[in-house]
């Protein structure tokens, strides 16, 4: 009896929590910041991990509360601890830009963070570490152009050019002009300027 109250104690705190989340989500849209944020806070501190997320994007765009980049961090670790994968993506950026700690630690756990979203599907992510394996210390151009293409092949026009620019000039694969300018003219024809002066040039 004690572990079925126990499980009904369990479901009741989630259930506040979600209509705690999609209240704080209705108010967000009517323009209702501060009671948008007490709502997320509200479900946070419960331990739900949407509200977490909501929370981190509240402090750090400073939406109902105070623009606060440290307790954004917070929130976005917290929600990040429960998988949430978008806050993986958000942590790990502030991570690189912000956080705490030894730059190495910090840089090693940024991008296990980032490689999770990025197989959750998050594209944010799979551009970001696309162009993080292309451009780092040590690049590893055939890992970017891995996370470039599925950014690409998500709708992300700015990784679709990267990919143009790895094919035109054979960056972790066999140089092709004619698949870079077909990259170059997927990614123009998506709105990307950089692609239309590439294919100018």
């Amino acid at each position: 009896l004690e572990e079925a109250a126990f499980q009904l104690q369990q479901i009741f705190r989630i259930d506040i929590s979600i209509a705690l989340n999609i209240l704080g989500i209705e108010s967000m849209r009517a323009g209702h910041c501060r009671a948008a944020f007490t709502c997320f806070k509200l479900a946070a501190d419960r331990g739900y991990s949407k509200a977490q997320f909501n929370v981190g994007l509240c402090y750090e765009h400073g939406r109902g509360t105070e623009k606060d980049l440290e307790k954004a961090g917070f929130y976005y670790c917290q929600a990040a601890g429960s998988c949430h994968p978008m806050a993986q993506y958000r942590y790990a950026r502030y991570l690189l830009q912000h956080g705490p700690g030894s730059r190495w630690d910090r840089h090693h756990e940024a991008v296990a963070l980032l490689e999770q979203a990025a197989v959750a599907g998050i594209t944010e992510a799979q551009a970001y570490l696309g162009v993080f394996y292309m451009r780092g210390l040590q690049p590893q151009e055939k890992r970017g152009l891995k996370y470039l293409l599925l950014a690409a092949n998500s709708g992300d026009a700015q990784s679709r050019y990267h990919v143009g620019v790895c094919y035109e000039q054979g960056l972790g694969v066999r140089q092709d002009v004619a698949e870079a300018l077909r990259h170059y003219r997927q990614s123009a024809a998506a709105g990307n300027t950089q692609a239309r002066e590439r294919l100018r040039a």
